[in-house]
């Protein structure tokens, strides 16, 4: 059985990892948003991490797929809950923050938030993602929270698209 798992890499290495993995055949998922940068002369879309610092593995529960991962250059560690042992994340959370990116709308990272409802999003371009509801300057935003590294990400979103879980 397969399942995700967030590792922690060097600053700014996450596309070096990334491209490491993909050559050790390890199903890869790294989120990114593209912002414009201007230097004097021109203007480009760049792609960042949406975490800085994180990226996603898709791997068996087996400590040598583990030291595997941990073996390749600019991974530090595994993100765990209890030290020595690496938490999954829940597909739903990796399915939701895929439906997000693939939205094209603007995304905003907030710090995790516990408290909240939990919604579904029943219409749209984001039908079927699930997260939390926020409200901020009389505007509703729609959360995907990341547990396991304390960050959510949120879009802003019509009330009347979600539904209570």
């Amino acid at each position: 059985m397969l399942n995700w798992y967030a590792i922690h890499v060097r600053s700014r290495h996450e596309f070096v990892v990334q491209a490491q993995l993909f050559k050790k055949d390890t199903v890869t998922f790294l989120p990114v948003v593209k912002r414009l940068r201007q230097w004097k002369d021109r203007k480009k879309l760049i792609s960042f991490p949406l975490f800085p610092g994180y990226l996603f593995v898709k791997i068996p529960i087996d400590p040598e797929q583990f030291l595997s991962v941990l073996k390749v250059r600019g991974v530090l560690n595994f993100v765990c809950a209890e030290p020595g042992y690496p938490t999954p994340v829940p597909n739903e959370e990796i399915n939701s923050l895929n439906l997000l990116l693939e939205s094209d709308k603007a995304i905003d990272v907030f710090p995790h938030l516990k408290e909240g409802t939990r919604v579904r999003v029943k219409r749209g371009t984001l039908h079927g993602a699930e997260g939390v509801l926020e409200k901020k300057d009389d505007q509703y935003i729609f959360l995907v929270n990341i547990n396991i590294l304390g960050r959510s990400v949120g879009v802003r979103i019509n009330a009347e698209d979600l539904e209570a879980i």
